[in-house]
């Protein structure tokens, strides 16, 4: 009986020594493809100063990673999600009741979301409600709300290009395709008379009316990868693709950006709100891991110092638009501090 008691022991011996080597010592954040060239580029950044090892970074969408984050707590889930938008309160709720209770919300800075095209094609100058009337499943034409029936944008408005209407963008996973339909689709809807008293009388009407993109074609869910979607415009005349400024700064020789209401996605017309599909940038951090996984602390750090984020930082060269300096501070006070986030108001 000694014998099979010692087996026993030892046998649950391994098995916790066994766990203890399994628990992960590599940072763990999922998300925003958006955020994916910032966070890989902190990553580097952070193995270069530390010597610790590289965090793995894995562009999900921002719904797919908010999800992800908060399946639980330990080293079976990310530490941090990459998000183009801010957690919704159903998300923070899914949190809570998986056990992941103190989450840090730091803003990281600012991106636009562009229309582009091909460099040598037509140049496109939107105003916000055309894109609803194009691209929409949805749309109004003669004061009625109709299944679409354009087919090009220069049926859609006078000055509209005579191509056909095939954009590429985002899938519903993603936090560029929230953003999206909130700033462009439902913004857009929302300036047609007819729609705006709609909303003001029932917004979820409004909302389940003007918002699913158009489903016979002319508008493609192209997945995950903005850089696919850069590729797919320049080899296709006339398509249009939707992603974050930073792949249209980084590819500026290759694709050109839309006018939306006369203004161009530049950085300094996205960080004053001046063109009309700016958005904020943050990551989530799990405070229960700080500590636990090695290096987290230190990395949000690195995340938020004068050097990445700051003005002038290596994350502006790669497109990432910085906060307004008294922002930056306190979000810099917030990492260090690591404190909870409310729950959204929505």
């Amino acid at each position: 009986m000694n014998k099979l008691i010692g087996a026993v022991a030892t046998v649950a011996l391994l098995a916790v020594a066994d766990q203890a080597h399994a628990a992960r010592d590599q940072i763990w954040a999922v998300g925003s493809s958006t955020v994916f060239p910032f966070s890989t580029r902190v990553a580097e950044n952070f193995a270069k100063k530390t010597g610790k090892k590289s965090p793995r970074i894995e562009a999900l969408g921002t719904g797919g990673g908010i999800k992800m984050f908060c399946g639980g707590a330990g080293e079976k889930f990310p530490d941090i999600a990459n998000a183009s938008r801010q957690m919704k309160k159903s998300e923070f709720l899914a949190c809570q009741k998986a056990g992941v209770k103190d989450i840090v919300e730091i803003k990281i800075g600012f991106d636009g979301i562009v229309v582009a095209s091909n460099k040598k094609g037509p140049d496109f100058n939107f105003k916000l409600e055309q894109l609803y009337l194009g691209l929409a499943d949805q749309t109004l034409r003669g004061g009625q709300v109709v299944k679409q029936p354009y087919k090009s944008w220069s049926e859609v408005g006078p000055g509209l290009p005579n191509a056909r209407i095939l954009a590429y963008g985002p899938p519903p996973t993603s936090g560029t395709r929230d953003a999206w339909i909130e700033l462009a689709i439902e913004g857009g809807a929302g300036k047609l008379p007819t729609l705006a008293k709609m909303k003001a009388a029932d917004e979820k009407k409004f909302k389940a009316t003007v918002s699913p993109m158009r489903t016979d074609g002319g508008w493609v869910d192209a997945g995950e990868n903005d850089n696919a979607i850069v590729g797919t415009i320049e080899k296709t005349p006339n398509a249009l693709g939707v992603f974050g400024y930073s792949f249209l700064e980084e590819n500026g020789s290759r694709i050109k950006g839309a006018s939306i209401n006369g203004v161009k996605p530049t950085a300094q017309t996205i960080a004053s709100g001046q063109y009309p599909l700016s958005r904020s940038l943050y990551i989530y951090v799990k405070k229960s891991q700080v500590g636990v996984t090695p290096g987290l602390k230190e990395f949000v750090s690195e995340f938020v110092s004068d050097a990445a984020t700051g003005r002038g930082g290596y994350l502006q060269n790669r497109g990432m638009i910085p906060l307004p300096p008294a922002v930056h501070i306190q979000m810099k006070q917030k990492a260090n501090a690591l404190t909870p986030m409310p729950a959204p108001k929505n």
